[in-house]
């Protein structure tokens, strides 16, 4: 059974008065609804009353509701008929309505028609709706009473506009207002509007909200636009009434051009309306968009909308009383939480507009996308992409590559991603698990910037969000971590260490997560295993924490346990981890807790944890050369952090320094005595010391112990007593040293500086004659010696590098001096001991990843390595291939020409010269510290000569020298390259181990890219002046010898020396000015200065000068160097370095043409041959700056004209084999020349926009010239291969000729569509040059097939379907002018490049014969141009995804 008073939802909606009414009034039994006669109103002979109790409406007084005895329906039908049946009809209405009028005079008369009546009959016999409506609204739905009581009410209204509400919560306007919704029709509807919008004008606020939200309810259609219209002008003039205005608006249908309008006037208010107002005028806006103006719309609303005004000063006003009144709620609470939920309301409204109008979220993204990057992008633009990307997965491919484009241009930065989630971060918290699929997809690019973007989206997700979102980004980080991919776990880590700083505890509480990478140790780099245990050590042992000790007791079992391993892979592991861990525990934390100084060492239980660790690192070490250099190595790297505690340090500096002179330093006189294979001599020394008080370096006798040991025991008399420590630890050990020293004694190593001078037992090193006479192991025993001193004196250097005092620096000066002698006699000696192994230098890798490379050890190896070519790059293992080697050395290609492999080859035949590149061993020497590079300040350095009393005897001069400057260059562009040059720009060969392009480079990972960046910077005026002297040294010898190239003095050493210093130095300042962090804001200043360092070379210095000024000075510094370039490696080098200071101008243009002016120069300059081979200009050096030339040139048309029209000619007809006007065109060069001229030609005429009719005359005119020089100038270069018809000229010629007809067809035939008739004589003339073109092709085609080249052939049957389609376009277009008669086929014969016809076919082409349609179109000016094609079905089907990038490398 059903409730018997149940309203339904449409009634619930329209009268919510009514039904608050009846709810009040409980229902009547049936028995009392029939029995109720009482209360009834008297009928006073009143026309109104009797007519409603005919009807079946009986009337009661005081609260009781009126009695409806039939059904509605039947009560309206009853009473029309009755008034109009009445004798006095129409007569009768108006006393009707007078009748009403006096009996809703009694207020609650009035209230009582108003509300709902009472049935007396059963529901169950109703055959109407089953609610009562009021006897007011029953009275309205009678069209002949309707406009009577519609002005009966609206003028009985104003009396309760300004009463307050009834006790009994009725109000009395919106109740007489409710009558008129939902009428089933409307008699006058305009009537009814005049008088609605007329209550409105005279109604308080609150009741003009109410009457404007029911007006589409009470409305009909044709009344909108009437509405609409006096409503947009109501929103003009009352802005509080915005919202339901908005509201009501968005219900009607109205005319679009006033929607427009509306929108238009809320999106220029949008800055100043209230928060509480933006979901209601967004969701207008939003929802009147069309796809027309969608775009338009949104980007005036991204424009206008600025949420962090409306936001921010909450937010800090609330921070603000939330630190004076922790704990207390307060106005400003409730302020921000009200703000909040407008802002999440309004986020609501924008999440379902890109939800369900793909026009709107396709809009949003490129109004986002074209926002030009001059222009500040808001933290709204940001919070956009992430909703779109989260609500709609069809677009989240395109905002990742919105994303991308905006990081790389430097528009999203930092900054407005912290302030994003800074502001809304409660918007942002719901979308996390899209924000981490995001952060993951941008960590898995190759580009810097925006794995670093990625990583900042971790980072922030975890400071803002709650616990949960904190336990996903840490998971998402781990799972990074056990990728394998290098820089995903080098990031990964990073963001896990900045975490670690940011929230300790938070870190703590997912501390498990990041224990469990602890498993996957094996498989990371030294580098990461460091990161690793400091995050694990921060968690563990800072700020002693209860919930800390089981990671301390995973930490500890993992160490002890890789520690005790034999495999020393593990045992690295354990070595750093537990170094790692001892500076964690024994931090000196005087610096951070300056307030407790109790705190400030340690406590002799630290203390005690720390020297047992140590100690136990020490045990496990000791029986392993490689694993104790490995613990001096990272316990050295921790003292030089500077982060130990007094205590700690003032312990490992006794221990260290009594060790180190017990292990490796003996007294002068005593003299080694033993059965050495060679003389023991003191060499290198310094001072003149007396045989008393000298000290020596004891290696040679070290290193004999550690060789000859198992050749049948000691062979010395040497005491037992002490045990004899490898001389592979003596550079560890003594950095260890040093670090200590310095830091005990503020950075002063007066106390060893007697190591810098003094000498070392050696042999006589020089080989001489006896170098045949050895024996291998004599010979690998000398290699060995040289190593270990090598390695000692780069160590002396950079520890005593520090020290200001001059005679120091003129020490170091000379131990640089020696560094730079030793390797050129150890160049000699491992060319004739080709299977050496050097001692290791580097200990935190596997031997595996250095083994050096023995193919370019000896010359007689050189003829295997020319007859395999690029596969001996394998044999080396994982180093650098030979010809790598001799690309970097001699500069010619890495896939040389047979000649050029003869050439090699008789070159080394010749003497059989025994030297050898150190370029493979750079793993086995020591690193060099970046404060090395301080000794190019040294341009003089005065050496003092003391006599025994102190007094100054004699003084030398010691002056940097070219070899010690190029030795200093070449570290330094090396570093450069590893640590500013992005991975990505750097050539790593094809499966080449990951990490062997950062062995060497342990020291110098530890600094950041900013910290070397800025070493560099402070280096620069050094450098300057280096550079200005060599080109002074160039300018002065070009002049002596009257610009001559080969004249004397431009063969011998010193010029390639300082041609080499000249090259290194312009790679040093590309690489720093091509380094991408100066893109960030924080990096800004560095660049000013560096900017600043050249600038300051042309003029005196300026305070705050421009960018702009900076830039521009800078670049005319550096271009003033383009006539003293000695080498075209050189000249390249400073094309990219003014090219790189261009990209950082908002101005480049007038600078463009400059450098096109100089690559022009360079190209046709004569340059001097190289020091080992005929040409100095390697062929990928060549394309390279031949690219710059044709992509900087104002007219690349014009440029490849004259290359091809005038250089090409005199090569040709030239004795000298090069081009008078383009010296570096050379027939082995031509294949170079011709490659980027085609390459260049097609991608230009790719950038012509194909013409359309609209266009004016003279832009027709203007494409139609250029395209007739295009084609010249493929007619040029096609011809060519009648000369030059080598494979790679002609497979150059297939593949780019193809694409210059496709580019033809697409852009150049839709404006010969509409210009021949205008224009016929240039037409024809262009079509039949290109006719003579596309048939050369064609003959090119049938000599491929005959010669069956299948690098030719596979590019043919693409090539005839593209000269179809020309075909059968070209017939298109005369027929579309009319032209037809002028288009006719002919048979076309197949012909070689020389033009002789080809006899023979294959036989699968003469079976099929008959199918084939060899056609030839021409049109002239009385036929037409002649097309050669040959339509073979077969090809054309079976390869149509050829490959078409494949490019010749011969």
């Amino acid at each position: 059974m059903v409730s018997k008073r149940r309203l339904s939802k449409s009634e619930d909606k329209e009268s919510p008065t009514e039904d608050a009414s009846n709810a009040r009034k409980p229902p009547l039994s049936k028995k009392t609804k029939k029995s109720h006669i009482h209360n009834e109103v008297d009928e006073n002979n009143s026309v109104f009353i009797q007519l409603l109790k005919t009807s079946g409406i009986v009337l009661k007084t005081g609260e009781n509701q009126n009695q409806l005895a039939v059904d509605q329906i039947v009560f309206q039908k009853k009473l029309f008929q009755t008034l109009r049946k009445h004798p006095s009809y129409p007569r009768i209405i108006e006393e009707f309505v007078s009748g009403l009028e006096s009996y809703i005079e009694d207020q609650d008369s009035f209230r009582n028609c108003l509300l709902s009546c009472e049935r007396l009959q059963d529901e169950e016999a109703s055959m109407g709706t089953p609610y009562s409506k009021s006897l007011i609204k029953l009275l309205l739905g009678i069209d002949i009473l309707q406009p009577a009581i519609i002005k009966t009410l609206f003028e009985k209204l104003p009396e309760f506009l300004f009463e307050r509400v009834n006790s009994n919560g009725i109000s009395m306007p919106r109740l007489i207002i409710s009558q008129l919704k939902w009428l089933d029709r409307v008699v006058d509807g305009k009537d009814l509007t005049t008088k609605i919008m007329q209550l409105i004008s005279i109604a308080p606020v609150h009741l003009q909200h109410d009457f404007i939200t029911s007006l589409p309810e009470i409305l009909g259609d044709s009344q909108h636009a009437d509405v609409g219209q006096e409503l947009s002008d109501l929103l003009t003039e009352n802005t509080p009434l915005t919202v339901p205005i908005l509201d009501v608006l968005s219900s009607l249908r109205l005319d679009p051009e006033l929607l427009s309008k509306i929108r238009q006037l809320m999106i220029s208010k949008l800055s100043s309306v209230r928060l509480d107002d933006l979901p209601v005028i967004i969701k207008f806006i939003l929802h009147s968009v069309t796809t027309t103006d969608a775009l338009e719309v949104i980007s005036e609303l991204r424009e206008k909308l600025d949420l962090q005004q409306c936001i921010l000063p909450s937010r800090l006003h609330a921070s603000q009383s939330k630190m004076k009144n922790k704990g207390q709620t307060s106005s400003s609470g409730n302020q921000e939480n009200s703000g909040q939920d407008c802002v999440f309301l309004l986020f609501d409204v924008i999440k379902s507009a890109v939800r369900y109008e793909k026009t709107i979220s396709e809009a949003w993204i490129k109004a986002i996308e074209r926002t030009a990057p001059m222009s500040e992008h808001k933290i709204f633009d940001l919070t956009m992409l992430l909703i779109i990307y989260s609500t709609n997965t069809q677009t989240k491919k395109c905002i990742e590559r919105v994303l991308r484009n905006k990081i790389r241009s430097g528009c999203f930065q930092e900054e407005l991603l912290q302030s994003t989630f800074y502001i809304h971060y409660f918007v942002l918290k719901d979308l996390c698990p899209s924000i981490l699929s995001l952060a993951q997809n941008l960590l898995h690019s190759l580009d810097q910037s925006i794995i670093l973007f990625g990583s900042l989206l971790y980072k922030y997700a975890f400071k803002f969000f709650d616990a949960y979102c904190q336990q996903e980004v840490i998971g998402a980080l781990v799972t990074h971590i056990c990728s394998g991919n290098e820089a995903e776990v080098d990031i990964a880590l990073d963001v896990l260490l900045e975490l670690a700083v940011l929230n300790l505890s938070a870190m703590r509480m997912n501390a498990v997560f990041v224990k469990g990478i602890l498993d996957y140790l094996d498989k990371m780099s030294p580098r990461q295993i460091r990161k690793l245990f400091y995050i694990l050590s921060t968690l563990a042992f800072s700020n002693q924490h209860e919930g800390s000790s089981h990671i301390q007791d995973d930490m500890h079992l993992v160490v002890r346990k890789q520690l005790s391993s034999t495999i020393f892979k593990y045992k690295l592991i354990g070595i750093i981890g537990a170094v790692t861990m001892a500076g964690i525990m024994a931090a000196d934390r005087s610096r951070s807790s300056s307030l407790t100084q109790r705190k400030a060492d340690l406590s002799n239980e630290q203390y005690t944890q720390v020297t047992s660790l140590l100690q136990l690192v020490h045990s496990c070490s000791e029986q392993s050369p490689r694993a104790s250099a490995l613990y001096y190595d990272e316990f050295a790297n921790l003292i030089q952090g500077g982060k130990l505690a007094p205590k700690a340090l003032e312990w490992v500096g006794q221990t260290i320094f009594n060790d180190f002179q017990d292990a490796f330093v003996v007294d002068l006189h005593v003299v080694p005595e033993g059965e050495y294979p060679f003389p023991v001599k003191a060499l290198y020394g310094l001072e003149e010391y007396s045989s008393v008080d000298g000290i020596a370096i004891n290696l040679l006798p070290l290193l004999f112990y550690q060789d000859f040991a198992t050749d049948g025991g000691r062979t010395t008399s040497q005491e037992s007593d002490h045990k004899l420590v490898s001389p592979l630890c003596l550079p560890p050990y003594f950095r260890l040293l040093r670090f200590c020293v310095a830091g005990q004694h503020n950075g002063n190593l007066e106390e060893i500086d007697g190591l810098l001078d003094c000498p070392i037992f050696l042999t006589d090193l020089e080989p001489g004659e006896k170098l045949e006479s050895m024996s291998v192991k004599e010979r690998s025993f000398m290699c060995s010696l040289i190593y270990l001193t090598l390695n000692w004196f780069r160590e002396v250097v950079n520890a005593f590098c520090w020290q200001m005092s001059p005679e120091i620096k003129g020490k170091v000066l000379t131990r640089l001096k020696h560094i730079v002698e030793l390797q050129k006699i150890l160049e000699k000696y491992l060319a004739v001991t080709p299977d050496y192994v050097p001692p290791l230098a580097t200990f935190d890798l596997e031997t595996v990843d250095v083994i050096p490379q023995t193919s370019t050890a000896v010359s007689t190896k050189i003829r295997k390595q020319g007859t395999i070519g690029g596969r001996k790059c394998k044999a080396g293992g994982n180093k650098t291939s030979s010809c790598d080697t001799f690309s970097k050395e001699d500069g010619s290609e890495c896939d040389p020409t047979p000649s050029d492999r003869g050439h090699l080859e008789k070159e080394f035949k010749k003497k059989e010269e025994k030297t050898v590149s150190l370029q493979n061993y750079h793993a086995f020497f020591r690193e060099l510290d970046m404060e090395v590079f301080s000794i190019l300040h040294c341009g003089l350095v005065t050496k003092f000569i003391l006599d025994s009393e102190m007094h100054t005897k004699a003084t030398e001069i010691v002056q940097l020298q070219p070899p010690e400057l190029l030795f200093l260059l070449e570290d330094l562009s090396n570093k450069v390259e590893n640590m500013l040059t992005p991975s990505i720009a750097r050539r790593v060969p094809f499966l080449k181990n990951k990490g062997n392009q950062n062995i060497g480079f342990s020291h110098l990972h530890q600094r950041s890219a900013q910290e070397i960046a800025r070493c560099i910077v402070q280096l620069m005026t050094p450098m300057c002046n280096h550079l200005e002297n060599i080109h002074n040294y160039f300018q002065c010898l070009a002049a002596e010898n009257h610009g001559m190239v080969d004249g004397p003095g431009m063969q011998d050493r010193e010029y390639h020396l300082m041609s080499s210093c000249y090259q290194r130095l312009l790679q040093i300042f590309h690489g720093l000015f091509a380094w991408s962090g100066f893109f960030q804001p924080e990096n800004h200043n560095l660049l000013y200065l560096a900017l600043e360092v050249l600038t300051n070379r042309l003029k005196q210095r300026e305070l705050d000068q421009p960018l702009e000024e900076l830039l521009s000075q800078s670049f005319h510094y550096l271009q003033n160097f383009h006539c003293s370039v000695p080498s075209f490696q050189s000249a390249l080098y400073l094309l990219r370095l003014l090219m790189v200071i261009l990209e950082k101008s908002t101005a480049p243009a007038q600078k463009k043409e400059k450098i096109a002016s100089l690559a022009r120069q360079f190209l046709c300059r004569l340059w001097p041959n190289g020091e080992k081979e005929k040409s100095s200009i390697p062929n990928d050096e060549l394309h390279a700056l031949l690219g710059i030339y044709l992509e900087h040139t104002d007219s690349v048309l014009k440029a490849i004209e004259e290359i091809a029209g005038v250089g090409v000619p005199e090569l040709i007809s030239s004795s000298k084999d090069a081009s008078s006007t383009f010296p570096t065109l050379t027939r082995q060069t031509f294949v170079i020349f011709f490659r980027v001229m085609m390459g260049e030609l097609e991608k230009t005429v790719k950038t012509i926009q194909a013409g359309t009719a609209a266009d004016s005359q003279q832009i027709h005119e203007e494409k139609l010239l250029y395209w007739n020089m295009a084609v010249r100038d493929f007619s040029i270069l096609i011809n060519l291969i009648k000369v030059f018809d080598s494979r790679p000229v002609l497979h150059i010629c297939l593949k780019y000729g193809r694409l210059f007809v496709e580019a033809f067809l697409k852009q150049c035939m839709p404006l010969l569509d509409f210009s021949f008739r205008k224009h016929r004589e240039d037409v024809l003339s262009l079509l039949e040059t290109f006719q003579l073109d596309t048939r050369l092709l064609h003959h090119l085609c049938g000599h491929s097939k005959i010669h069956q080249d299948t690098k030719l052939t596979k590019h043919v049957p693409l090539l005839k379907k593209i000269l179809e389609l020309l075909v059968c376009r070209v017939k298109a277009m005369l027929i579309l002018n009319n032209c037809r008669e002028a288009f006719w086929l002919g048979n076309l014969k197949n012909r070689d490049l020389q033009g002789e016809e080809i006899i023979s076919q294959n036989s699968q082409e003469s079976t099929a014969n008959e199918s084939e349609d060899d056609t030839s179109s021409q049109v002239s000016k009385s036929k037409a141009v002649e097309n050669g094609e040959e339509d073979e079905a077969s090809d054309g089907e079976k390869e149509q995804d050829s490959d078409e990038t494949d490019d010749d490398s011969d």
